[in-house]
């Protein structure tokens, strides 16, 4: 018997006297790519049943004529496929039980590295392991295959899609990893049983120098079965796709967007994750600013709120501004404190994490019921925009937030198209200038405060959260009234008002199509005026002469 063999004999019979945890089985997550021909449908190259096998070197210049360029500046002309649910550059690979990232053995991209076991029969139905390539692109396919040793009761079926980035570096290439059915973790001699416990299986990406990988959450854990069930694709509608760009090498990691903690004091010390090259750091965003009474240490100084920041002599606890007491005169369900501030009863004695605040006995964060506006994120109870904080790489532009390949490197949807700053433009916006405060969506101009539901003690004004109450002017001479100058203007009669020189724009945007008029509307309004003023004086004149 081979050291392989004893080894899975031996942890076989010791897990047979405990519980295996085994999951029900998730089917039909993504749909695998087919229409490759061969008996699959994933193309006519496959491996025989095999356990541990890989194919002969595979020519990748038949689908990427300058190589791949993966973690470092040699570009990789050849390919294996192996067995065991991955790719490899250097030479083919054996190892069925996965290693942590990062590892010494050679550059891999790992759909699902774990112990395939295809010699259970039934192709091509299962048990098939195919690759296909083209101008542009290789898909190596996985399909409905069993574990080790020849178990063919659960099945994985997966994909791996590298596809030419077009336009963009040379050797750079995108990386998509699809997952149908997830239905096993462990084979036998990985100390699984029944297809579960042991080693499970790992994703993700390794340069094989030790130091450069990356790996996709829940690798080496049960948790990797969630790869049907979960995506990393911002708004992704498909569950079971994984996506990844690979830029001069490096791969483009996802996570980049969540609230993170840097060292800083108070509001100074919230962050926001982003991907520089391979790797997810915390950049720091917050800054300080006047204190406010919210429960957040907003000037950075070490002490959360204090006295002074509310009006009409009311008192700040627990982030609110609250009555004082006199006498125990409190609402139902208040308590007046030693300090004379009527506050909630059930928050005595509860003590808050930072950036959260206590109502009716239960700790919250400052950004819950929080909508900030268009294109803006609640973080350290604040709204931010945060592409205006964020510095993204080379080939890179913020979207929401988030940094991402620019277009054509990555692809626009079927409503956008690719503008010259390398952001997918929504179809019809292209053409249109909107107002600040306002952006474009289907090529109209929507207001950026709409649905904004800002923090307290702000208002929404020109698509941002801005201390204080709104205010609201009203510069007519009387109700109803425009002074007769322009429709819609307020007559200007008093001071501070705009004379009526402008009228209101409701749209929020203006047209930037070729042939379209550019004079601003400030120049047509002083125009129009002119024009009124002439035909009153002309008015004037001719009430004189009769």
């Amino acid at each position: 018997m081979s050291q392989r063999a004893r080894f899975g004999s031996f942890l076989g019979r010791l897990l047979l006297c405990a519980a295996v945890f085994a999951p029900a089985s998730v089917a039909n997550a993504a749909p695998l790519l087919t229409g490759f021909g061969g008996p699959g449908g994933f193309g006519s190259n496959v491996l025989p049943g095999n356990d541990d096998g890989s194919s002969s070197v595979i020519d990748l210049t038949v689908a990427f004529p300058g190589g791949l360029r993966f973690f470092g500046s040699t570009a990789y002309t050849s390919v294996y496929v192996n067995n065991n649910g991955n790719i490899t550059f250097a030479n083919a690979q054996y190892t069925f039980t996965p290693s942590p990232f990062p590892v010494a053995e050679q550059p891999m991209i790992a759909p699902y590295w774990a112990d395939v076991d295809t010699r259970g029969g039934g192709a091509p139905s299962r048990n098939g392991v195919y690759w296909y390539l083209e101008p542009g692109r290789m898909i190596v396919t996985w399909h409905n295959v069993g574990y080790y040793s020849q178990h063919d009761d659960k099945q994985m079926d997966f994909q791996l899609i590298l596809t030419n980035a077009l336009s963009c570096g040379s050797g750079d290439f995108n990386v998509e990893f699809r997952y149908n059915q997830c239905d096993w973790t462990t084979g036998d001699a990985s100390g699984g049983s029944g297809g579960f416990g042991g080693t499970p299986a790992q994703a993700g990406f390794d340069a094989g120098n030790l130091t450069d990988f990356v790996e996709i959450p829940g690798s080496r854990t049960m948790d990797i079965l969630n790869l049907c069930t979960t995506t990393n694709v911002p708004g992704g509608l498909e569950l079971g796709v994984y996506q990844f760009g690979v830029r001069g090498g490096a791969i483009e990691c996802p996570g980049s967007g969540v609230p993170c903690a840097t060292t800083g004091e108070g509001a100074c010390g919230v962050g926001v994750t982003q991907c520089v090259g391979r790797e997810i750091v915390c950049t720091p965003i917050g800054s300080a600013t006047a204190e406010r009474c919210d429960g957040i240490d907003n000037d950075c100084d070490g002490a959360i709120d204090g006295d002074g920041l509310c009006p009409d002599s009311k008192r700040c606890v627990f982030g609110e501004c609250v009555d004082p007491c006199f006498e125990d005169g409190c609402n139902e369900g208040q308590t007046c404190t030693e300090d004379g501030a009527c506050i909630d009863s059930a928050c005595i004695g509860v003590t808050c994490p930072a950036l959260e605040r206590c109502r009716e006995g239960t700790c919250y964060p400052a950004c819950e019921g929080v909508v900030c506006p268009h294109n803006q994120q609640c973080v350290a109870g604040r709204c931010t925009d945060l592409c205006d904080v964020l510095t993204c790489g080379a080939e890179e532009v913020c979207v929401d937030g988030a940094c991402v390949p620019q277009c054509p490197c990555r692809s626009c949807g079927t409503d956008e198209i690719c503008g010259a700053d390398g952001a997918c433009t929504p179809i019809g916006c292209d053409i249109v200038l909107c107002d600040e405060g306002f952006y474009c969506a289907d090529g109209v101009c929507h207001d950026s405060c709409d649905g904004a539901t800002c923090p307290d003690g702000q208002h929404c004004e020109l698509g941002a959260c801005v201390e204080g109450d709104p205010v609201e002017v009203d510069a007519g001479v009387g109700p109803g009234s425009d002074g007769g100058v322009l429709p819609g203007a307020d007559g200007g009669v008093v001071p501070g008002a705009d004379g009526g020189l402008f009228v209101r724009r409701t749209s929020g945007c203006s047209c930037d199509a070729p042939g379209t008029s550019t004079t601003p509307s400030w120049m047509m309004s002083l125009a129009l005026l002119a024009a009124a003023g002439l035909w009153m004086s002309l008015r004037r004149r001719d009430k004189k002469r009769s």
